[in-house]
C-alpha cells in the first residue's frame, strides 16, 4: 500500500460544469426513471428513491461523463481521436459517445473484461485493445498509446468533463425528488461520487452523501480515513466496475470536500441486492451497480426514517454470470 497527494496545481470542477454539462447531454442521454419499492422501504426503516442509471445508453451512468467530455472538445481534435481505458462501461461509453460524433475512438481494457462489455464495445464501433490488469500499468500503456497515434486521453474518473458529466445524475434526481437527507453513491475512482457531491451540495445543501465500495478494494474509504491518496493492489471483486486501486487527483480534493463517508460492502451483500432487484423490482443490476442500495440493504448506512437517494450505476452484466450469481 503506497500513498500520494493530490497535486495542487489542478483546477477542479464545480457546479456551474455539471449545468453545462446537462445543457450538453440535453436531448442526448436518457432521463432516467426514479423508483420505489414499498418493500424495500419497509425493510429498511426508511423512503428510498433509486436512480436507474441501468437503464442509461450504454447500459450506464458513464455516458454521461463520456458524452460531455468528447462533445467538449474542439473538433480538429474530435477528428483526430480519444483513448480510453475501462474494464467496461466507460469503455462502452466513449465508444457510444465517440460514434455519435463521429470521433475514432481505442480503448484499453483488461482481458478479463465481462464478455459482454467488450462485445458491446467493439459492436459501437471502438477498436478495443486488451492488456493483462495484474500484471500491466493501463495508465502508463494508455499514455503511451496516446503518444504514438496522437489520441486525447479521456480517463474514467480523473477528469473535470468526466466528473461533469456523472454529477448530471443526482442533479436530475434531486429535481426529481427534492432535498434527501443521505445519498448514497458507488466508487471506483470516485468520478460519479464527485461529480454527485457537486449536485448536492448545490440543490440539497443538508443532504450527508456516502460513498459505497467493495470490501476488497476499499481504498477509497482508507485515503478518506488518512486524509491522503492510499494506492493499493489491483482489488479482486465480482464489482468489476469498482476495482480501482486509488482515488484520483481530481476527485479525492472533492471527496475530502464535500463527501461525509465512505463505507465498504462485501460480494455475498451485493448478490443478495442483485437478487432483491430482480425479484422485488424487476430490474437487471450488476454488481457494481449494487454496490450503493446494497450500503442501505445491509446496514452498513442507517437509513431508518430518513429520505434516501441511491445511485444505481449500471445494468451491464454477463447473463450467465448473472444467472450463476443470483443461483448461488
Amino acid at each position: 500500500m503506497t500513498s500520494i497527494q493530490p497535486s495542487p496545481a489542478v483546477s477542479l470542477p464545480e457546479f456551474a460544469d455539471v449545468a453545462a454539462a446537462r445543457a450538453r447531454l440535453e436531448g442526448v442521454a436518457h432521463r432516467t426513471p426514479v423508483l420505489s419499492s414499498r418493500l424495500v422501504n419497509e425493510r429498511v426503516g426508511g423512503t428510498l428513491f433509486f436512480k436507474c442509471e441501468n437503464l442509461q445508453r450504454a447500459g450506464a451512468f458513464k455516458f454521461r461523463g463520456a458524452y460531455n467530455a468528447i462533445a467538449s472538445l474542439d473538433p480538429a481534435t474530435r477528428r483526430r481521436g480519444v483513448l480510453a481505458f475501462s474494464s467496461g462501461n466507460h469503455a462502452q461509453a466513449i465508444a457510444l459517445a465517440a460514434r455519435i460524433l463521429e470521433t475514432p475512438a481505442t480503448i484499453l481494457m483488461p482481458l478479463d473484461a465481462p464478455a459482454v462489455k467488450l462485445t458491446a464495445t467493439r459492436d459501437y464501433g471502438a477498436e478495443v485493445v486488451t492488456f493483462d490488469r495484474y500484471s500491466e500499468d493501463r495508465e502508463a500503456l494508455s499514455a503511451r498509446l496516446a503518444s504514438e497515434r496522437g489520441l486525447t486521453l479521456i480517463p474514467p474518473f480523473d477528469h473535470p468533463d468526466v466528473i461533469a458529466g456523472q454529477g448530471t445524475a443526482a442533479a436530475e434526481l434531486f429535481e426529481e425528488v427534492g432535498a434527501l437527507d443521505l445519498l448514497l453513491v458507488c466508487v471506483g475512482g470516485g468520478g460519479l461520487l464527485a461529480g454527485s457531491a457537486l449536485s448536492a451540495a448545490e440543490l440539497s445543501p443538508g443532504c450527508r452523501v456516502i460513498g459505497v465500495e467493495p470490501e476488497a478494494g476499499d481504498d477509497g474509504r482508507q485515503s478518506f480515513q488518512k486524509g491522503e491518496i492510499v494506492t493499493i493492489p489491483v482489488p479482486r471483486s465480482i464489482a468489476d466496475g469498482a476495482l480501482t486501486t486509488h482515488l484520483g487527483r481530481l476527485t479525492f480534493p472533492l471527496i475530502q470536500r464535500l463527501v461525509s463517508d465512505i463505507v465498504a460492502v462485501p460480494d455475498s451483500a451485493l448478490v443478495e441486492t442483485m437478487r432483491v432487484f430482480a425479484e422485488r423490482m424487476k430490474l437487471v443490476v450488476e454488481p457494481t451497480g449494487c454496490l450503493a442500495a446494497s450500503a442501505a440493504l445491509s446496514g452498513a448506512v442507517d437509513c431508518r426514517g430518513k429520505r434516501v437517494g441511491i445511485i444505481v450505476s449500471g445494468g451491464n452484466v454477463d447473463v450467465a454470470s448473472y444467472a450463476r450469481l443470483l443461483a448461488g
